[in-house]
């Protein structure tokens, strides 16, 4: 499987909040139908909580909020980051 980087970003916010992001566009239509391998996490280094959006093979997309796992429909980049910003807002109560 041949990955192409999108992009990778790791930071610490608020001293506080581990947040970590990466997106690889894929040509592996079988693992990866809708073309991108990606993880973004955001961990409340304090609480432990965190919010973890991934879609590795076999699970394909899904989402973590602390140990809950439910499913995820990606639907393009843009909607995963701004439903990514929406989780950790609503669950951690800070804005990335």
């Amino acid at each position: 499987m041949k990955a192409t980087l999108r992009f990778s970003e790791k930071f610490v916010l608020k001293n506080r909040y581990i947040v970590e992001t990466t997106l690889h566009e894929v040509n592996d239509p079988k693992r990866y139908p809708t073309g991108v391998k990606y993880g973004l996490i955001c961990i409340d280094t304090k609480t432990g909580k965190k919010i973890l959006m991934d879609n590795h093979h076999p699970k394909n997309d899904h989402i973590h909020i602390n140990e809950t796992e439910i499913s995820y429909e990606f639907k393009s980049v843009e909607k995963l980051i701004e439903d990514f910003k929406r989780l950790v807002f609503e669950h951690l109560g800070v804005s990335i």
